[in-house]
């Protein structure tokens, strides 16, 4: 169940640790899907174990039609401390925003320059072009998801395989709801509002009501 059209956008945010971020984006009406890995250092092939001087990062994708980009910054902005820390284990935490084209770095700094008119202080962010994402490793896609065994294997009859499933918008959300972004009663309103049949609909809302949290 992913929510795509042709107009979606992608955007990759730095704010510390990637679970967390993963769910607080993954929420959000208008997100399409989400993903963590590593980006915005020259290291080949970071992971878990060595990342170089990548910082982790979410990369989001997202419908502008329903949440904005102005909108996703402000969250991003007001859900973390952007104090950059010189030389923690080589950038891994870092606030960071890589943009893909002038129209998103405009937007980047509109917000930025708002922000601070409002007496927010301009933001230690790291703005940069994007250049390239490392996705982490299975485990950690959908991190709070994945605790709940229960909720993983009712939602692997929905997908052909798990790939398909943590890229899943129906995934990002049930991600939401377990780190308590959401609750099941937002989730299922969305549902109905899918671009999918109501059969359909109807299906995936009893199938996550029987989903033991």
């Amino acid at each position: 169940m992913m929510m795509n059209n042709s107009h979606t956008q992608s955007i990759t945010l730095g704010m510390g640790c990637y679970w967390s971020p993963d769910a607080l984006f993954g929420q959000l009406p208008g997100i399409t899907s989400t993903r963590v890995g590593f980006a915005g250092g020259t290291t080949d092939n970071p992971n878990t174990r060595q990342t170089g001087d990548h910082t982790e990062m979410v990369e989001i994708e997202f419908d502008p039609e329903i949440i904005s980009l102005e909108s996703i910054l402000n969250v991003f902005w007001s859900s973390h401390n952007p104090v950059n820390i010189n030389n923690y284990r080589d950038r891994l935490y870092q606030s960071l925003i890589l943009f893909r084209d002038p129209a998103q770095q405009h937007v980047i700094q509109e917000v930025m320059k708002s922000r601070e008119e409002q007496g927010n202080g301009r933001p230690d962010t790291e703005v940069a072009p994007y250049a390239g994402f490392y996705p982490a490793e299975d485990r950690n896609q959908k991190f709070y998801l994945r605790r709940f065994p229960d909720a993983m294997d009712k939602l692997k009859a929905l997908f052909a395989t798990e790939n398909e499933l943590m890229g899943s918008t129906l995934a990002a959300r049930l991600n939401g709801l377990a780190k308590g972004h959401t609750n099941l009663e937002k989730i299922i309103d969305e549902i109905r509002t899918w671009p999918i049949s109501s059969e359909e609909q109807e299906a995936v809302i009893q199938l996550i009501k029987g989903i033991k949290w």
